[in-house]
């Protein structure tokens, strides 16, 4: 059965992605379970680094200019670190990747669209980061890289870049 599809529909333009559900069942079910919920609806993105990555997914980020905003829990709680040995997936651009708080099992709701290669946050390096890729953007990079450049203060866009709404297609 092939692998689900999210659609995103930010303030600046449409981006969709396959999700790995085959690979990644945990986290990739986690982040449907929230998409379906309607979670991500009307949530901002709060971390934005240039030729790094963008950060969507803090329940605070409904404000954008809440000082709460990247400290947000998901309303599932934590999910298990999810490590498969068999898929080894590289947190190369495109990818979308769990955030944590850098202990294990702290992944949530938030999460990360790689704008590069970031292959020292890959779970199977000798770094400290371990962030599982679950899944990646396959078409509307172009609006990923216009939520990338867009003007940073402290890393969070100083016009707010608004997630409309995500929804989830099974194949």
């Amino acid at each position: 059965m092939p692998n689900p599809t999210a659609t995103f529909e930010t303030s600046l333009g449409t981006f969709t992605a396959e999700i790995y559900q085959d690979k990644m069942p945990i986290t990739a079910g986690n982040f449907i379970k929230l998409v379906e919920m309607g979670f991500y609806n009307g949530l901002h993105f709060h971390r934005v680094i240039k030729d790094f990555m963008i950060q969507f997914g803090c329940e605070f980020s409904k404000d954008p200019n809440s000082p709460r905003c990247g400290t947000g829990n998901s309303p599932l709680g934590n999910i298990q670190d999810e490590h498969p040995a068999q898929f080894k997936i590289s947190n190369e651009p495109g990818t979308l990747s769990m955030a944590n708080t850098g202990r294990p099992n702290s992944g949530g709701a938030q999460f990360f669209i790689n704008t590069v290669h970031n292959k020292y946050l890959d779970w199977f390096t000798p770094e400290p980061s371990k962030h599982p890729v679950f899944g990646k953007i396959t078409s509307g990079m172009d609006v990923v890289k216009k939520i990338e450049t867009t003007p940073t203060s402290s890393d969070r866009p100083r016009t707010p870049v608004k997630m409309v709404k995500v929804t989830i297609q099974q194949q």
